[in-house]
């Protein structure tokens, strides 16, 4: 019998560890015990925050996150771990195997083996808690489709952010800006590829990007989280320019100033958002064949020495404290389970 310690978040800013029985995995089913889970900060902080959509569902294509948002809610889709216990029918070489789930934060879980992945021969498991956001910036770049020389700004460089600019910089583009008020999180844009990032907030910004940007961007990326930072990007991208939205505002508005250049300068908005594939790519692209991308991409750029904290579980009221009140100090956070 295994007692399991499951995160859930009770109420805006309060959360509790909860301890239950865990059944035997059924037929197909196996029991994994979890190494690391990763936060996703955009995401998870809304829920944490309370700024979900109501009666939204909290994801169609995940079978670990049934039902629609509302408190109590188990939360979190980045854990890897490994197979400790298998149930009837299934390939005895899965027991002891690493996998890596779309599963909330808890110490243990069972899930069918058609929706675990074995992590590839030689990928430690904190480069794995890393899928999910590297599925999604896979998924920006087929969706803004970045050209050679093109000048592109991403806003924000949280986690997500980050791992767009990762990949964009094995791009030979013309200009790769990025933008975000921590200076932690501009250094690591630096060191991997960015060739400029900015301050948002700084005085001199808007005349250095006049200047790198002296007729627009041609792809900008809002990864920022803040609907505010729409209209900063329209007012970026050039004539004719995309931009490709990824960010979550959950129940976060702000206004946009659309009644001036943006009527007559044919930008392109684009919503992006990993759960689906565009329709224009599924002729040749399935789900599958886009996370063998992102595991290969995993591996080349390596974004474990993003983590700057790890918690236990335990001590996760302590994580989501920090990110809500001191986000400057953190980029990737995991939860440890011993």
């Amino acid at each position: 019998m295994i007692v399991r310690r499951s995160l859930l978040l009770t109420e805006p800013r309060k959360l509790e560890i909860r301890t239950e029985t865990l059944p035997d995995p059924e037929s197909g089913e196996v029991t994994v015990q979890t190494i690391y889970s990763a936060i996703s900060p955009g995401s998870e902080m809304l829920i944490y925050a309370g700024l979900f959509p109501e009666a939204l569902a909290v994801d169609e294509t995940i079978s670990a996150l049934a039902g629609e948002f509302g408190y109590p809610l188990k939360y979190g889709y980045s854990a890897v771990g490994r197979v400790a216990q298998i149930g009837p029918g299934v390939d005895p070489r899965w027991l002891g195997k690493l996998v890596f789930a779309f599963n909330p934060h808890e110490s243990h879980f069972n899930a069918s083996v058609d929706d675990l992945q074995p992590l590839p021969e030689g990928l430690e498991a904190e480069q794995a808690v890393f899928l999910p956001n590297m599925e999604t910036a896979v998924n920006f770049l087929m969706d803004g489709k970045p050209l050679i020389g093109e000048r592109v700004v991403v806003l924000g460089q949280g986690i997500v952010g980050l791992l767009t600019t990762a990949l964009l910089a094995r791009f030979p583009l013309g200009a790769l800006i990025t933008l975000d008020r921590f200076e932690l999180r501009r250094r690591a844009a630096l060191q991997l590829g960015a060739h400029t990032s900015l301050d948002p907030e700084d005085a001199s910004t808007a005349d250095r990007l006049a200047e790198l940007l002296p007729q627009g961007a041609d792809l900008c990326y809002e990864l920022s989280g803040s609907p505010a930072a729409l209209d900063q990007a329209i007012a970026l991208t050039g004539f004719a320019g995309r931009i490709v939205v990824g960010s979550w505002y959950g129940s976060k508005r702000a206004s946009l100033d659309l009644g001036g250049r943006f009527h007559r300068s044919r930008i392109q908005l684009i919503s992006s958002q990993v759960s689906t594939l565009a329709p224009e790519f599924t002729a040749r692209w399935s789900k599958a064949r886009r996370f063998h991308l992102a595991w290969k991409m995993l591996q080349e750029a390596a974004p474990a020495r993003l983590i700057t904290h790890r918690f236990a579980l335990e001590d996760a009221a302590q994580a989501y404290q920090l990110l809500d009140e001191q986000p400057e100090t953190a980029i990737q956070i995991l939860f440890t389970y011993s």
